[in-house]
């Protein structure tokens, strides 16, 4: 993974949004948090972890998403800031990409319908932005929410994958058990193989 830092002060100076609280109505929310019973796919939070963008896929999607929260860009603009995201020196990129290549991903996400949100993972227990909450704080909210029930379920495991690699901490069957008061024989029953697939791409980010 490259170690060069994100230039994030461009997209500061630039205005440029690329956090987005959940716009639908929580089942349940505190000054610190939003909690969603079936989750939402709406909550937008690009570069917050150490993972970086490493395909053709997550270069677009990551475009997608900036074009989506930003509507006051002309193309001109998105053009400038796809050029910036995309350059390998500015910290954002593992890889670089021809001019051609970014001239094409651009051309789809300009033929993208932005009528519907850019698909996201699905998320029960969204931090709102400056909450003050240390991560072993939030891992702990999020093991109370979403553990209430009497029975884990795979959605379960998913959420708490997500909020470890969110805090930038390896995910494990011992700390997704420890999260959700669990055993890990629980656990194990409810990983199938695609959330095992899951955990191994999320940890190769860390």
């Amino acid at each position: 993974m490259s170690q060069i830092p994100r230039n994030v002060d461009y997209l500061h100076r630039r205005r440029i949004c690329y956090r987005r609280d959940p716009v639908e109505q929580p089942d349940y929310e505190t000054s610190q948090y939003m909690f969603f019973e079936k989750g939402t796919h709406q909550a937008y939070d690009l570069f917050k972890g150490n993972a970086k963008i490493n395909t053709y896929k997550s270069l677009k999607w990551h475009l997608l998403v900036l074009w989506y929260l930003n509507p006051q860009l002309d193309p001109d603009e998105f053009n400038s800031l796809s050029e910036f995201i995309a350059d390998k020196e500015n910290g954002f990129t593992t890889f670089s990409i021809s001019k051609s290549g970014l001239e094409r991903i651009t051309h789809d996400v300009y033929m993208s319908d932005l009528d519907r949100p850019p698909t996201n993972r699905l998320r029960k227990v969204v931090f709102k932005m400056g909450s003050g909450l240390e991560k072993h704080e939030k891992l702990s909210i999020v093991g109370k929410l979403i553990g209430r029930s009497k029975r884990v379920h795979s959605d379960d495991v998913y959420e708490c994958m997500i909020s470890l690699h969110d805090m930038n901490k390896k995910i494990t069957i011992r700390a997704i058990s420890d999260a959700l008061g669990c055993s890990s024989r629980t656990v194990h029953r409810n990983m199938c193989d695609e959330l095992k697939r899951e955990k191994e791409l999320l940890n190769r980010e860390i």
